[in-house]
């Protein structure tokens, strides 16, 4: 009978309860919408050096490694290595060690004015203990195998929390040079406006012009000194938020914004839209996340089946310490035990209907981060397109700008033209030349969410083995 025993486990061993439960297919297109087809150009590893900026070069090395939310993030990758351990601990016996040592004395009570004698009683055991819970319906192996998957997630949340990260540094940097552009650009139309209010004012002084004229362009010059004020706190919120991003005080941001100007556009395009999806962090953390709850509905379902486990232990015993360890003193006893839930209100069968009802919901999280990373790249792309088409046309709208202003000018100090043409020539041009200044700032954005949705440069490789 004891060997039945012993064998029913072994024969039950590749038992488990149930399949694996199914995964949902991602739906990939076949092609993108406003992506440009052609050889693909996938991001690197370091892309943002493709911009040709050693100031965003620094201030993404110092986000990567001081940067609060990825430390947060690389934190919970070792809460969920340690959950895992402790799930994966339970696949082996458990060990235990043990000493014990015990004296009773006790007196006879007094009979008839005789005194019994002291009766003493010692005992000694040492040795060791083992239990195991016999995985035979694959509970075990399921919640480790669902804690694994809770590790894999973890890695792969850190991985994006270092791209959103680097994202929003670049997408700062680029802020603040756009606006010193636009503080240069104001501060030059400030210089020419005031010019001109000179040559107007030689004009009054030689009567060709008048107090209107004057103030009509006093009124201009005004109006564009205003505005740099508001440019200059703009770009000096920008540089402090680059504190808050590199893990530093505001007051140690060394760094001082240059010009979009000088920067490179690094090219980049995706290539299938199925290849995608091995390159965006945030959906092999969906699906890692939808494995492990599939992993939980293992573990609810084994709960209707009865627990069985396998202990045992040995070592020596004796009623003196010094024949402990003589040969008489060993001792050694198994016991197999089976449990099972016979009423629990339902509980049990709620319990698996929360962790399929976890793992719908799951699902339908994982399908809208599928959809959600070939939406970004298709609405990166036409952003940056469509940019890139209105910082060329507003570059031909500059340079005709520019004459007529110059021309205005010539005009106004030779007292040939009225003083509201050239008014007009010099708000359309200041206006335009600021417009080209936030048109290229939002190509760089474009580009720079192009890069972010296509996954930055990650791969599955770049993901440390989970222990």
């Amino acid at each position: 009978m004891r060997l039945l025993l012993l064998a029913a486990p072994i024969a039950l061993a590749a038992c488990t309860v149930g399949g694996d439960v199914a995964m949902p297919a991602p739906d990939a297109p076949a092609a993108w919408r406003a992506a440009e087809a052609g050889e693909a150009a996938w991001p690197a590893s370091g892309w943002w050096q493709g911009f040709a900026s050693p100031e965003l070069d620094g201030l993404i090395a110092d986000a990567r490694s001081a940067n609060f939310d990825i430390a947060a993030a690389a934190a919970r990758v070792r809460q969920a290595d340690a959950q895992l351990a402790i799930a994966g601990g339970a696949l082996l016996p458990s060990v235990t060690a043990s000493a014990d040592a015990s004296w009773n004395r006790a007196t006879a009570r007094k009979i008839g004015g005789i005194t019994g004698k002291n009766i003493e009683s010692r005992s000694y055991q040492l040795g060791p203990a083992v239990s195991w819970e016999l995985d035979i319906w694959g509970r075990v192996a399921a919640s480790r195998d669902a804690a694994l998957s809770s590790a894999l997630a973890s890695r792969f949340d850190r991985e994006s929390v270092a791209l959103s990260t680097t994202a929003a540094v670049a997408a700062t940097w680029f802020q603040a040079l756009a606006l010193q552009d636009r503080v240069d650009i104001a501060t030059r139309n400030l210089g020419d406006a005031d010019a001109i209010q000179r040559a107007i004012r030689a004009r009054q002084e030689a009567g060709t012009a008048s107090a209107l004229d004057v103030a009509q362009q006093g009124a201009l010059v005004a109006g564009i000194r205003a505005q740099i004020p508001a440019l200059k706190s703009q770009l000096e919120q920008q540089v402090i938020a680059l504190g808050l991003l590199t893990g530093r005080a505001p007051a140690a941001i060394a760094v001082r914004p240059g010009t979009l100007t000088a920067l490179a556009l690094p090219p980049v395009r995706p290539g299938l839209p199925s290849a995608l999806l091995a390159r965006r962090p945030d959906v092999a953390a969906a699906e890692a996340r939808l494995r492990a709850s599939g992993g939980n509905i293992k573990v609810a379902r084994a709960a209707f089946f009865p627990t069985v486990a396998l202990t045992g232990s040995a070592g020596f015993q004796s009623l003196a310490l010094g024949s402990l360890f003589g040969p008489g003193s060993l001792f050694a006893n198994t016991a197999l035990s089976a449990a099972q839930v016979v009423f629990d209100n339902g509980r049990t069968a709620a319990q698996v209907a929360l962790t399929e009802a976890q793992f719908d919901e799951l699902a339908a999280n994982y399908r809208k981060a599928v959809l959600q990373a070939f939406t970004d790249v298709d609405t990166s792309a036409a952003a940056f397109r469509y940019a890139s088409e209105q910082e060329l046309l507003m570059r031909d709208a500059v340079r005709v700008a520019q004459l007529a202003a110059d021309i205005a000018s010539e005009q106004v100090r030779a007292g040939t033209s009225d003083i509201v043409n050239a008014l007009q020539a010099q708000t359309t041009l200041f206006n335009d030349l600021d417009q080209l200044a936030q048109i290229r700032l939002a190509r760089f954005q474009a580009l720079l969410s192009l890069y972010k949705a296509l996954g930055g440069g990650w791969t599955m490789e770049d993901v440390a083995g989970v222990p």
